[in-house]
Formats: C-alpha cells, structure tokens, sequence
C-alpha cells in the first residue's frame, strides 16, 4: 500500500509537470497574433475604406475654394451684387401710388438756375447733351442755337435748331411720377432741386418726350433697347437720391430689364452742369431769323400776317414786343407750329415766357 501510494504521488507530479509544459507552449503560440494585431492597427497605409473616406475631407485649399464657389452661387442667385442699379433698387420701398392731388409742374421750378452759373437749366441740358455746338453771341455762352443731338431713347441724330421744336428735355422720373411717389411730402426748395438736377434731365427727341408723358417703367421704356439699362438704372438712382418709393408693377419692369444688362452698375447720383461756354465743338454768332419773319413783326398796323389774323389762334390786343397780335397760350402756338416762338415773332407775348429769356412755348 505505501508502494502504491507512492507511485501515485509521482504519477500526479508528472502529470502537473505535463499540463504546466501544454499551457506555457500555448502562450507562446498566441502572442505573435497579438503583436501582429498590434502592428497592423499603427501601419501608416490605409485601408481602402479608410483611403475612400480621407477623399471626402477637403484640403485646406480644397476648403477654400469651396467657400469661394459658395459665395458666388450665393451671390447669384440671392441679393444683387453691391454697386449694382439691381442693389440700388433693392434698397428702394415698394407701395402703392399716392393720388395726384395738388400736383402742378410749377412747383419744381424747371428751368431755375439752381446752379447759379448765369444759364438757366434748359440751356445747361443743351450744353451738355449735345455736339458741335453753336451758342448765341452776348448770353455769356449760355443760350444754345444750334447743335446735334445723338437722342439715347430713340437711337438717331437729330439737328437742333432754336427755331425748331424738334428737342424737349425730359424729366428721366417725370414730375408728376415724382409727386405720386413721394415728392408731395417735399418742401419748396427739394421741389426746384428735383425740378433741375442734372441727374435727372436729358435732351431728347420732342416726340418720344411727349409720347412718354409721366409714365414710369411699366409703362413707357425708350424704343432703342440698348439704352434701357441705363435709363432705368438712372431712374433708380433718381429715386434713392430723393427717398421716393417705387409701385410693384414699376419695380417688376425694371427688374426685367435689369435681368438683361449683366450687373448694370448703380448711376452716379452727383453730376454737374458745364460751366458757361462749355461744350463739345463750341463756336459763337449772333443769332439770325428769317427775313419774312422780320418784315411780319415790323410792327405796322397794317402789315400783319393774314394767316395770323385770320388762324384764330392769335388774340386781336397788341403784345408787349411791338408784335400785332399773339398766341392766347402755348397750346395755340404749338397747334400753329410757331413754337417755340421768339420776342419779335408774330405770336409772340411775355405771358408766353415764363422765365423771360425772349422764347415762349419752349
């Protein structure tokens, strides 16, 4: 029995020494798989997910131009871009049309020499929008005789001859447009400055001026299309410098248009007059009429013009210039085709020449 018991003893000590052997070789089969694992995950080559996934993170230059393509498409297709008439018009308030109540052309003092340059403002517009100029001798290079106008809103040339009516200058925001939209709130003097600033007058075919009337963008555009940029970019610029609003219809016209001149720029609000004498090609002379003018205004009793007795259009008391009879108003005149009409000119009357400088009816 103690042979036996012994015998065990040195079985279960071989026994652990065998399993102590098994477990050590074990260990030691499994530690590379971990230092591989271990290796694997610090290796500086990506997978290919990773690689696929470090293509969408943006370089910082890629950054960059991002945030540039994204101001841009910004840009177009929300708020005008700044300087633009499209900016300028934005800034503008857009409400309904106020009544005409207590409206006169008067009011704005057309044709004041707000500049005090000597000239009065017709004559500045002449200077300025026309070429090859011939002003009349002993006005202080103020009045204009004759010139040729280049008209913006129909795309022609046009002579300009005093004794013709073929010019007009035209309110670019017609006066009455003006008082409907905000100018019936403007004291006396915003009212001449209105009326004369140079931002807002242009010399231009007579007929297309009176086919225009008072009408804004919705209603009246220039017939030469290239222009229509910027006559509406200076109608905008016309109506922020004086805080006047625009009417929906009339700020969807000008959208339209706007929407065709790739980044109209915004008109320059603060323009000037030429100084007396200015202008393209300027020559001087002493004005001349027609002889059978002069004979018909020779002031005899018994030589007056049978058309202008008998027209209708002329009143029977004499006028004030020595002339036999005269218009009873501009209407009449203009139905006569004498106007303008000058002192001396059969028709002629002071009530006809509201600033007095010898031209009625202009």
């Amino acid at each position: 029995m103690p042979l036996l018991s012994s015998s065990r003893r040195t079985l279960a000590a071989l026994a652990a020494v065998l399993s102590f052997g098994l477990l050590a070789g074990c260990a030691e089969d499994a530690q590379p798989a971990v230092d591989t694992s271990s290796s694997s995950a610090a290796d500086p080559t990506p997978t290919r997910e990773a690689s696929e996934a470090s293509e969408d993170i943006p370089s910082p230059s890629d950054s960059d131009d991002t945030d540039e393509a994204g101001e841009g498409d910004e840009g177009r297709a929300g708020s005008a871009a700044t300087g633009t008439a499209s900016a300028m018009l934005a800034e503008l308030t857009v409400k309904g049309r106020a009544p005409k109540t207590g409206y006169d052309g008067d009011l704005f003092k057309w044709r004041a020499d707000t500049d005090h340059n000597g000239c009065d403002t017709r004559n500045d517009v002449l200077r300025r929008d026309l070429t090859t100029i011939t002003l009349k001798a002993g006005t202080h290079g103020c009045i204009v005789l004759a010139g040729t106008l280049d008209d913006p809103y129909a795309g022609e040339t046009y002579d300009f001859d005093r004794s013709a009516n073929a010019v007009d200058i035209d309110h670019v925001v017609a006066r009455s447009n003006a008082w409907q939209t905000g100018a019936f709130k403007f004291d006396d003097e915003t009212l001449k400055e209105f009326g004369n600033d140079p931002l807002n007058l242009l010399a231009v075919s007579s007929s297309l001026n009176r086919q225009k009337g008072d009408g804004d963008a919705a209603t009246w555009l220039p017939p030469n299309k290239s222009f229509r940029c910027e006559y509406v970019a200076r109608q905008i610029a016309v109506k922020h410098k004086y805080e006047l609003w625009v009417v929906p219809a009339e700020k969807a016209a000008m959208e339209r248009v706007l929407a065709k001149c790739d980044d109209q720029p915004a008109f320059a609000e603060d323009v000037d007059w030429p100084g007396p004498g200015d202008g393209d090609n300027v020559t001087t002379k002493e004005e001349t009429r027609p002889a059978k003018q002069k004979s018909s205004s020779s002031g005899s009793s018994s030589s007056s013009s049978p058309g202008s007795s008998s027209s209708g259009t002329t009143s029977g008391s004499s006028s004030s210039s020595g002339s036999s009879s005269y218009f009873e108003n501009c209407t009449a005149a203009r139905e006569a085709g004498a106007a303008p009409v000058h002192r001396g000119d059969p028709g002629y009357g002071s009530h006809l020449d509201r600033d007095g400088d010898g031209v009625g009816c202009e």
